[in-house]
């Protein structure tokens, strides 16, 4: 009797290290060391290409949770940037874009730090759809991004004609910001807050020699900013005159 109930033991202790197995891989968690999916368990609604009638079948709120690796010296982290899908970006902001009030066509460039937006409109306060426009994309990408928009219609070719360029080619960023200074004679929208103007810039992204000033605006006025803000209260040269 003592060793059938040993060999019991035994065959149940197995049995549960095998189910802590198959749990550890079942895990994201454990497996990716960062990321914890809640709702994992439909896998096909991560799938762009999938049925209408499929991704739109879950009722369910969508939760993911990161965190730092344990490890020192891991830099997974920085994967998140490097993973994001800019047609995926792009395709999103239009769709949302063309959804808004007097906005009827939309063309979306995402590169690695800003976000083209050439829209038509029939609109009769340009000011107000263009800060529509402009909220929408930055709604979507993280929040390092700068965002440009424009309601003149034939820069809407130009924007397209970006998609073909290789972000690492010798003329990309000039031709970009070619670009972007001919948006920037459109409405810009609001201001965002006191350290970031029309397009999401802070003084230390103002770059004469590299990139456009915001909203072609001459930086000659001393404004005082905010000290939480990312200007931490230093005195920089910026016109906010409309």
């Amino acid at each position: 009797m003592k060793k059938l109930l040993v060999i019991a033991g035994l065959c149940t202790v197995t049995a549960l290290s095998g189910c802590s197995k198959d749990n550890g891989k079942n895990d994201v968690y454990e497996e990716s060391g960062n990321t914890i999916n809640v709702n994992n368990k439909r896998h096909e609604l991560y799938n762009e290409g999938a049925g209408r009638s499929i991704r739109n079948a879950s009722t369910n709120y969508g939760f993911v949770r990161h965190q730092k690796s344990p490890l020192m010296n891991d830099n997974t982290a920085n994967d998140h940037y490097t993973a994001l899908d800019r047609e995926q970006l792009a395709n999103i902001i239009s769709k949302y874009s063309a959804n808004i009030h007097h906005v009827n066509d939309v063309a979306t460039l995402v590169t690695d730090q800003e976000v083209l937006i050439a829209y038509r409109t029939d609109t009769k306060n340009r000011n107000l759809t263009a800060d529509q426009v402009k909220k929408t994309a930055f709604s979507v990408v993280p929040r390092y991004y700068h965002v440009y928009v424009t309601d003149n219609a034939t820069l809407m070719r130009d924007v397209q004609n970006l998609a073909s360029l290789d972000s690492n080619s010798r003329h990309a960023r000039s031709t970009v910001n070619s670009v972007i200074k001919q948006m920037l004679k459109s409405p810009q929208g609001a201001r965002l807050n006191a350290s970031e103007d029309e397009n999401g810039r802070t003084p230390d992204d103002l770059d004469i020699k590299n990139t456009p000033n915001a909203n072609n605006k001459n930086y000659n006025n001393t404004k005082s900013l905010d000290k939480n803000t990312n200007g931490g209260g230093k005195n920089t040269n910026m016109n906010n005159s409309k």
